[in-house]
């Protein structure tokens, strides 16, 4: 059916893997990372909206969604091993060129790849995520104290926030209250169930530490973009303490000619609130850019 979103798994080595897929095979692709704390569900609407002129792909990375969970003795669990699942996919499926959503961790593992294979990359959506540490957020300051002084009592923050509480203010904990009325409580409700097991709690806390060794990653994030240049779109929610508007600015000091959609009243979640705003822009852009 056009623009019927199927949902599979594959097999990546040893890695299970869920993935949805949507558009038609020739056409071209959009590949869609997605971020914490969330899995491929995070961009359902989207791609059955892009089917018609797109070929979407959105999967679940190991230990989140529908994927499997692979022991931590036998997957790092760390950005470089995520990088390494996004590049196994995209060989998998044979694609050679291909637009990459860049959003929370998934812009992090996105842009490790893209540093990876430059030649592959024919456009960036950027959608809140962060690379230039003199802008990160007021929200970041919990984590910055365990960076600090790692003690039980700073790591308790980091623990409670892997909650289905904490799950919940991650999604409507930011934006005014009609615009969190926007938000399907499924996104918590569905997918705190699937993370709630010893281990899948434990990979998301060992990723906010991991936040730490990262940051030496976003000087080599910035050179990528200087050098290659690729076509950018930037859409962002400003209503939001890890990335608040300075930091969708900042990218402007290595892609002068991105394109900058700062959408009001959005925050981290714009997907789910401010749906047809992005949209718009993001056909536009896509129409242009990429086929």
């Amino acid at each position: 059916m056009p623009g019927a979103t199927t949902h599979r798994r594959m097999q990546l080595d040893d890695l299970s893997i869920f993935y949805r897929e949507a558009g038609p095979l020739e056409a071209p692709v959009l590949l869609l990372p997605h971020g914490y704390p969330c899995s491929s569900f995070q961009f359902r609407r989207l791609m059955p909206a892009l089917a018609d002129r797109w070929r979407t792909i959105a999967f679940d990375w190991p230990g989140f969604g529908y994927s499997g969970t692979p022991d931590p003795a036998t997957f790092g669990y760390d950005f470089d091993a995520y990088c390494d699942v996004l590049s196994k996919l995209a060989d998998k499926f044979g694609l050679q060129r291909y637009a990459l959503w860049l959003h929370d961790y998934g812009s992090q593992m996105g842009l490790r790849h893209a540093i990876s294979h430059p030649e592959r990359i024919s456009a960036l959506i950027i959608q809140n995520g962060d690379i230039y540490e003199d802008v990160l957020g007021p929200k970041y300051a919990t984590i910055k104290a365990w960076w600090t002084d790692k003690t039980p009592g700073k790591h308790r923050p980091l623990e409670a926030a892997v909650s289905e509480d904490g799950f919940r203010a991650e999604f409507i904990g930011e934006v005014a209250d009609d615009v969190a009325m926007r938000v399907p409580p499924d996104l918590w409700n569905l997918h705190w169930p699937l993370m709630n097991t010893p281990v899948r709690r434990q990979i998301a806390v060992g990723l906010m530490e991991k936040l730490e060794a990262n940051l030496t990653w976003f000087p080599r994030y910035q050179a990528y973009l200087r050098e290659h240049h690729p076509p950018t779109l930037i859409l962002w929610g400003p209503e939001d303490g890890y990335m608040p508007a300075a930091s969708a600015r900042a990218y402007h000091r290595d892609l002068p000619d991105a394109e900058l959609h700062l959408i009001e009243g959005a925050g981290h979640w714009l997907l789910e609130t401010h749906f047809d705003d992005a949209l718009a822009l993001v056909r536009d852009f896509l129409a242009r850019v990429h086929g």
